[in-house]
């Protein structure tokens, strides 16, 4: 097994202000909650990505407290923020990352509540972006609030960054933030929707292609007699690409311990078993677009395909292999890259912001707490291209994130403020 503890230097007088800062959130939570409601009401859709309304609220909310807030525009209504306090060390400096942005509600009379209503009612706060992620982004920032206000003498730099795209990609959001070394962290942490006890630190990766494939077209009156439907072709192709899921997959030495682990939690805590998409390709046709009309032989169809990426495939050999595939079963066609593109990444157990993390999840909920895999993609791997180690834990009614009636349990909402405050004093410590 992995040792979930350590040994970090922990004074007294840091044990004293962390415990003061979970009795103060505690006793401010009514504080807290008003916080998550009022993001709530903000209508932050991706697209289209308007985010100047709650960027506006977030800077005027930090400058209350005496904290000042970089503001980097990267595309139209789109604004990253960045705001600090404590001293800057290149070797201790943890930034809290959380995004504005949500997906679009949907067909709003699926909803039972309004959307954007932010109101609470049997232990939920309710609203789309409550769980992904607007409520951990509250309790970011309301720890950043607090920490000033209570003039906590950190041992190092404290950073929170809003980024205001994620939920179509995030272009324009933390990779645009990295890549311009706006900020520059030894470790981070993003407020994604999580298990309250099992923090995520570690994804699989994604390879995300298009399938072109070329028929020849004629009149619908004489198929199948002459042309050469591409429709036809590619329903032969979808059925090739299925096979990806039976890919060979040599995980490595090192990640089998935690995706045992991982698989263990799923079996444990989820309704229906999906721990084999650990350590396999998964593969889903997410679109079909082909033919101009019902009376003509198809001479184009694209297939848009969304592949999930294991520890031991690399993104880059992906698409080869998606090629040879199609080949190999006598299909012509082109494939290329689309979206998201990243190979599987992670932060060790071992590592010092992992274990603060969970140690202050174990103290504040006095149960047990490890951290686990992911077996989708996140910002995260923008972190870890940039060398900054990274995990997410943030509050979540899991089965109701991107759905209709999206909610968060306020109890969650409370205990991920008190542990992003903990482990930023534990990470940091005190001077």
């Amino acid at each position: 097994m992995f040792l979930w503890g350590g040994i970090f230097n922990r004074s007294v007088k840091s044990v004293d202000f962390q415990q003061k800062v979970v009795d103060e959130i505690e006793n401010h939570k009514d504080e807290l909650l008003s916080l998550c409601s009022s993001l709530l009401q903000m209508n932050t859709e991706n697209p289209p990505g308007d985010t100047r309304e709650i960027s506006d609220f977030i800077i005027r909310y930090l400058s209350s407290f005496g904290i000042e807030t970089e503001v980097h525009e990267s595309n139209s209504n789109m604004f990253n923020l960045i705001s600090s306090i404590g001293e800057g060390m290149d070797d201790k400096h943890l930034i809290l990352c959380g995004h504005t942005d949500v997906v679009p509600v949907g067909d709003i009379e699926k909803w039972d509540f309004p959307p954007f209503s932010g109101h609470i009612e049997d232990g939920y706060i309710h609203g789309r972006g409550a769980s992904d992620m607007k409520c951990g982004l509250a309790g970011l920032i309301f720890t950043m609030g607090f920490f000033k206000k209570l003039n906590i003498p950190l041992n190092g730099k404290l950073s929170l960054l809003v980024v205001p795209d994620e939920e179509t990609g995030g272009e324009y959001g933390v990779p645009w933030v990295l890549d311009r070394r706006l900020v520059h962290g030894s470790a981070a942490i993003i407020a994604e929707p999580s298990h309250p006890q099992h923090p995520t630190i570690g994804q699989k990766g994604s390879c995300w292609f298009e399938v072109e494939i070329e028929g020849t077209p004629g009149h619908g009156s004489l198929s199948p007699v002459i042309g050469d439907s591409a429709i036809l072709k590619a329903v032969k192709a979808v059925e090739v690409l299925q096979k990806i899921w039976n890919f060979e997959v040599e995980i490595p030495d090192e990640m089998k311990e935690i995706i045992a682990i991982t698989k263990g939690y799923i079996r444990e805590r989820e309704d229906t078993d999906t721990s084999d998409v650990l350590d396999h390709i998964t593969v889903n046709i997410g679109t079909i677009q082909g033919g101009t009309k019902a009376n003509v032989i198809a001479d184009r169809c694209v297939i848009q395909v969304d592949t999930r990426l294991p520890f031991g495939v690399s993104n880059k050999e992906m698409i080869p292999k998606v090629k040879k595939l199609l080949t190999d079963a006598g299909i012509e066609a082109k494939v290329h890259p689309i979206g998201f593109q990243s190979s599987a990444n992670w932060t060790p157990p071992t590592d010092e912001i992992v274990f603060s993390l969970v140690e202050s999840i174990k103290e504040v909920s006095k149960k047990d707490a490890y951290g686990v895999l992911q077996w989708a993609s996140s910002d995260a791997r923008h972190f870890r291209d940039h060398d900054i180690p990274v995990l997410q834990y943030g509050p979540a009614d899991l089965p109701t994130i991107h759905a209709y009636n999206e909610r968060a349990p306020i109890d969650q909402v409370i205990q991920a403020a008190k542990v992003y405050a903990l482990t930023s004093l534990k990470y940091l410590g005190v001077k």
